[in-house]
């Protein structure tokens, strides 16, 4: 029998607006899935790169590096804010304005190494929205 595809649902999607000079930006979300999986990869047409980072405080000192993959425990929703785990843009296209909206592709892998898409529409928020994001 074919192995049934976990349930992954995604929400409270956004992404951080940026200033015509700025090449990065976060998109921040909620990934719930039905069975364990992981997070492997993303993509967007709006950036050339697209990595899933983790940010940690190493001797006093806030870091950011890249995860080779996020673990998505079976029914636990895995909350991608600033200031922790986060999908990476980089390397953007365009200017990310307050109102637009940013495709993204989540790259899901399921029990077995079965791979499943997820497709998501983030909104941009900006920079200063006022709703107690801490400014980095």
């Amino acid at each position: 029998g074919a192995a049934a595809q976990a349930d992954v649902t995604v929400k409270e999607s956004w992404v951080r607006g940026t200033t015509p000079a700025q090449k990065a930006t976060g998109a921040f979300m909620e990934i719930t899935s039905s069975e364990a999986a992981a997070l492997l990869s993303a993509s967007s047409p709006v950036a050339g790169v697209v990595e899933i980072h983790t940010m940690k405080m190493e001797d006093g000192v806030m870091k950011m590096r890249a995860l080779p993959k996020l673990d998505l425990p079976a029914g636990k929703a895995v909350k991608l804010a600033p200031g922790g785990n986060h999908v990476m843009l980089m390397d953007l296209k365009q200017e990310l304005k307050a109102g637009a909206s940013v495709p993204l592709t989540l790259v899901i892998e399921g029990a077995g190494g079965k791979r499943e898409t997820v497709e998501v529409t983030a909104p941009v928020k900006a920079l200063a929205d006022g709703s107690g994001h801490k400014k980095h």
